[in-house]
């Protein structure tokens, strides 16, 4: 998935929450609860355009991490929603199922950065008998002659 479908799907996400917010019954619980999962689906697309223009790799990688937060945030508030808005759990369980793909796909990019960070740094491997040099990202030994 490439960023440009990230940032449409994030924004669909917090246009979805946005429309299902205003279906619910006015009370003190779903007011609050509502305020807060306003704040922060909302706040999934915008950290995630903040990351796309982020100015390095590990800049990139926290503000991933706050998407990350923001998501998981959003789907308890979801769930707690649910709890008193039976009758609204189908689109309240719509919501939820897109915000947990979000988070998988995010999760996922942040574990392959980490990954990738780390085959970056790691030293080049000297074979002891012969000296070989050790591809770091294939792992394949190149022997010289």
């Amino acid at each position: 998935m490439n960023s440009q479908t990230l940032k449409i799907r994030t924004k669909a996400y917090a246009i979805s929450i946005g429309k299902l917010i205003i279906s619910l019954p006015y009370n003190i619980l779903s007011k609050n609860y509502s305020n807060q999962l306003v704040r922060c689906s909302s706040s999934v697309g915008a950290n995630y355009r903040a990351a796309c223009r982020a100015k390095s790799t590990a800049d990139f990688l926290n503000k991933l991490k706050i998407v990350k937060e923001e998501l998981d945030e959003s789907m308890f508030f979801l769930e707690l929603l649910k709890e008193f808005n039976a009758d609204l759990a189908v689109e309240i369980d719509r919501n939820w199922k897109e915000g947990n793909e979000l988070l998988s796909i995010i999760v996922y990019s942040i574990v392959t950065i980490r990954k990738n960070e780390q085959a970056r740094q790691t030293p080049l491997i000297l074979n002891e008998t012969m000296p070989a040099i050790v591809n770091r990202q294939s792992k394949t030994v190149n022997q010289h002659a």
